[in-house]
Formats: structure tokens, sequence, C-alpha cells
């Protein structure tokens, strides 16, 4: 889709302003970046779940991961169901996500297929997701899959479908609508499919390395609804990962981040590289995005000692934006004050 020239002024403009360090006023904040941290979409805490502190479940599962990079499917159904069951604090993942989301929502899942078949959300992963949303109430066409591209999806294992009344899945494919907004540093058109249609996300990454940004876990996924994402690269993403979260677009309707960690990737990301791939065997999630992405970040440098990698710091691509997106008060990035359950 192009821009008509007025529009194309103004974004140029836009995207070529200096950034200011000028913080977004999300809807709901009531208080400056600098004062205490504003809560984040989710469930409020239940007597299951840590009256202060986010939580982040960890299911790990021998024998997750079956032949040819299968999923197998009673352990999925139990590793997924208990993640997200205990994310929510609820005792089934259908009652979660009865929480999460109303039977209103239309509910936007957002993959990360860059790297293919191997290290992308498992299609049985996805479907289980969408099954238990229409258990929780919300209607089959309210339920749309969706990541960049057609082509990534496809290349993926997930096959494109735009009509009917089942669960839709398809890519962005360049259609964002024509108003340049701006998130702090950054600026960008977002994809029509955000801005008009969905009111409810959920955040569907994997675990694996990054050249810039260190990590690409939940909060990198968010690059792939806007149209310039190379734009937004320099200094390690520090600047931007964190504003492009806060953008109300985004951060009002993040209910849910699952990360596929059944195979995770150390090294040489984003793109498969199966010499530094490894079966973690492991679901993550959370309704905190920024706590999920910080336990996924200490695995990696976990596997990264394991295999004699240097830490990322030492390869000068440390993750500092999760700190970054603590003090704008978008979810607790520190270890020590976050609960990993083991479910």
């Amino acid at each position: 889709m192009g821009l008509d020239p007025t529009r194309r002024l103004i974004l140029k403009a836009l995207i070529g302003a200096p950034a200011s360090g000028v913080f977004l006023r999300r809807a709901g904040a009531g208080s400056s970046p600098a004062g205490p941290p504003t809560s984040i979409p989710g469930p409020p805490p239940s007597p299951a779940s840590a009256p202060v502190r986010p939580i982040v479940a960890r299911a790990r599962r021998d024998g997750l991961l079956g032949d040819k990079a299968t999923l197998d499917a009673a352990r999925l159904d139990d590793a997924l169901g208990a993640a997200v069951a205990r994310a929510a604090g609820e005792g089934s993942p259908v009652a979660a996500l009865r929480r999460l989301f109303r039977p209103t929502d239309v509910v936007g899942l957002k993959l990360n297929c860059l790297a293919g078949r191997g290290l992308s959300p498992s299609p049985q992963l996805v479907k289980r997701l969408c099954d238990w949303l229409q258990e929780a109430g919300l209607p089959a066409r309210s339920i749309v899959v969706f990541d960049r591209s057609d082509r990534e999806l496809e290349m993926a294992g997930f096959p494109i479908t735009r009509e009917g009344s089942g669960v839709h899945c398809f890519g962005i494919n360049n259609d964002f609508d024509w108003t340049p907004r701006e998130w702090g540093p950054g600026g960008s058109c977002f994809a029509r499919l955000l801005v008009n249609d969905l009111t409810a996300l959920i955040s569907v990454g994997v675990l694996k390395d990054h050249d810039l940004a260190g990590v690409s876990i939940g909060m990198k996924n968010w690059y792939g609804v806007i149209h310039n994402p190379n734009k937004h690269h320099a200094e390690g993403c520090a600047p931007y990962i964190p504003h492009l979260l806060a953008y109300p677009l985004i951060h009002d309707k993040l209910r849910l981040t699952v990360v596929d960690a059944s195979t995770a990737q150390c090294q040489s990301g984003p793109a498969r590289n199966p010499r530094w791939t490894w079966p973690y065997q492991t679901v993550l999630a959370s309704a905190d995005p920024v706590a999920v992405d910080a336990v996924g970040w200490h695995a990696i440098e976990a596997r990264r000692r394991e295999v004699g990698l240097p830490t990322l710091a030492a390869d000068k691509r440390e993750p500092v934006w999760l700190a970054a997106a603590a003090k704008l008060g978008l979810g607790e990035a520190d270890p020590a004050r976050l609960t990993i359950a083991e479910v």
C-alpha cells in the first residue's frame, strides 16, 4: 500500500525527528515514569497467585518435543494448560482465558514466524490456545492468528484462512494504517488489523537469541505490527522496544504472553541456526510481558554458559531494554522481584 505525497512527507518528518526521550502517557496511567509503576494488562491477583509479585509460569516436560520436531499432544496439553492457568491464577486454561478475555473481544494471537519451521510457535500449541479461547466463550470468527506475512506463516506450517466462520489466520502483508503515529523515540504506521479490529492480544513468541537486541521472546514480537521495524534496531533496540510495548494500541490490549520454548536457540538469531538450538522442552506464560522475557533471557544465558559462549553483556548485546521497560512501569525485569512458578 502506498502513501499519498502529503502523508509521506508527514511520516518522513516524524520518523526523522530526533529521539526526544518523551515518555508516552498511557490510558489509565496515573503517574510519571519516575513514579510508582502503573498496573499492566492482565488479571488481578487471586488466592492462587502471588499477591504482589508477578508470576511467570514455567512448564517443563521431558518428552514434550517428539520426533521430527513435533510436540507430544498429551504433554503439550499438560504443559501449556498448566502454564496458562497459573499465569492467570486459575485452575484450568479455559478458566484463565475466560478471566482474561470477554466473549465480545476480537482476540489477535501475534506469532513470531521469522525463523520458519523449527524455531517458530508450533501450530499445535497455537491451535490449543484457539480451542480454549472458544471454550471460554469466544466465537471462532473472533479469533485471529496473524504475523507479518502470509509467507512467513505458511513457512512455519500455518495455513492461510481469511474467510468463513472459523478461526482466521493471515499475514499483515503490508496492510498498514495510513496515519503515522509517534511512540516515544519511534514513529510508525501500525497494522490496520491492530488499529481497527482487534480488541485484545496474546503474544505467542519463541525463546531465541537476537543478534542486535540480545534476545527475541515476547516483547520483540511486536516489531511485526509496524511498517518500519528496520528503523528501530539502533542501540540494541533499547530506546525502542519498551516504548513500542507502551503504545496504547499494544499496551492496552495485551493480556497474555505465551512462549513456545520447546526448542530454543542461544546464538546466531533471529534466524534459525541448528548448531545453536537445543530442546528446552518448556512452555512459559505470564500476564507480565517484561517478567516473562526476563526469565527467558536468563535461560538463554544459562545455555550460553553450558556451551562455552560469552555472556550477552560480554558480546555487547545485553538486553538492557528490559530494565528500561520496568522503569516505564510495563512489568518487572528483576528476577529477585518476581515469582517463577514451576507447574
